[in-house]
Formats: structure tokens, C-alpha cells, sequence
């Protein structure tokens, strides 16, 4: 795997090789794909449709927007949203990760999570949070990996389609 950033970005792929990069503005076609894709599957989000990309951009942090890239495609993303807008808040962001159907097995959440905690820690984040649904295993597990733990369940905290739905929310402190 390799890191880019920068104007090298179009320095795609070489071997099959899994390049993680900043997101940009002309990937959001793929990203939005690939977030329509755990739309449709129904255990990733509460959202039910794909927002615009200037809905998206206005509500994620411009910094830690990571996209991996294999055979020159997006395969995967990552972002942080703000949890509030309080200046005591400012180091605490939710995570948002998505892999691609296609591409699930390869490494891709695990090199992306990875990333992206290194990149929000260079950008001052002290603490990185998820809210998972319990049904996603592969979600859990990836987190739980990266040093996140349960702080507990929010129980019927949404509806989805009807159906009152859990989540795990779970946290990563920066080491101090």
C-alpha cells in the first residue's frame, strides 16, 4: 500500500497495488456509489438516500477525507463529521467509513481506518467515535481492531424503515 497526497494523486496504480489518498471533489461520483451501495444493504446507515456533494461537503470536516483506490477506482472512503459545534467539541469527530461491495476482503477498511486515525491525529483530533448498527459484525470488528471500545448501546435511538434500530457507539481516545 501507498499514501499520496497532493498533485501525485493521478500516480494511480502499479501491481494491483491499494493506494490511499486525500478525496477529492471528482471522486465524489465513486463515493457516492459506493454510499448508495450500504444504503441498499440497510445496516450501515439511517440515511436513505445519497446527499448532494455540497450537502456532503458542508457537513464533513475538509480535512481526514480519504478515498483507497485500486486498479485506479475508488474502492473505498472515509470522513469525519463534527459531533457538535461547540469549541470544547472541536477535537471530536464521528467516523464514516465505506468499502465497496467488490472490494470487501482485501485489506481496504483496515488500511483506510488505519489512515485515517493517523491523519486525524496529525490534524488535533483527540477522539474519534462511531455509531454502529450491532448487525454489522465487520463494522464492529474493524473498530474494535483499531483500539475503539463500547461505551454502550443506544437503544431504538432511530427508525429505519419503520423497524426501530440499535446502535453500538463506540470511541478511540488519542493516546496522551
Amino acid at each position: 500500500m501507498r499514501r499520496n497526497r497532493g498533485n501525485d494523486m493521478n500516480n494511480e496504480m502499479m501491481n494491483n497495488e491499494m493506494i490511499i489518498n486525500e478525496m477529492l471533489s471528482d471522486d465524489w461520483d465513486q463515493v457516492k456509489s459506493i454510499y448508495i451501495e450500504a444504503i441498499n444493504k440497510g445496516n450501515a446507515t439511517f440515511d436513505k438516500e445519497a446527499p448532494s456533494w455540497e450537502n456532503w461537503d458542508t457537513n464533513h470536516f475538509a480535512t481526514c477525507r480519504l478515498v483507497a483506490r485500486l486498479e485506479g477506482k475508488v474502492a473505498g472512503w472515509a470522513a469525519l463529521t463534527p459531533i457538535s459545534s461547540r469549541p470544547a467539541f472541536s477535537g471530536v469527530a464521528e467516523v464514516s467509513i465505506y468499502i465497496s461491495e467488490l472490494a470487501k476482503g482485501k485489506g481496504i477498511g483496515s488500511a483506510l481506518l488505519k489512515a485515517l486515525i493517523e491523519n486525524s491525529e496529525q490534524e488535533g483530533f483527540w477522539t474519534l467515535q462511531s455509531g454502529i448498527f450491532p448487525e454489522n459484525i465487520a463494522s464492529l470488528n474493524l473498530h474494535y481492531k483499531y483500539g475503539f471500545r463500547e461505551v454502550g448501546v443506544r437503544e431504538k435511538i432511530g427508525k429505519l424503515d419503520g423497524v426501530w434500530r440499535d446502535i453500538v457507539l463506540l470511541e478511540r481516545r488519542k493516546a496522551d
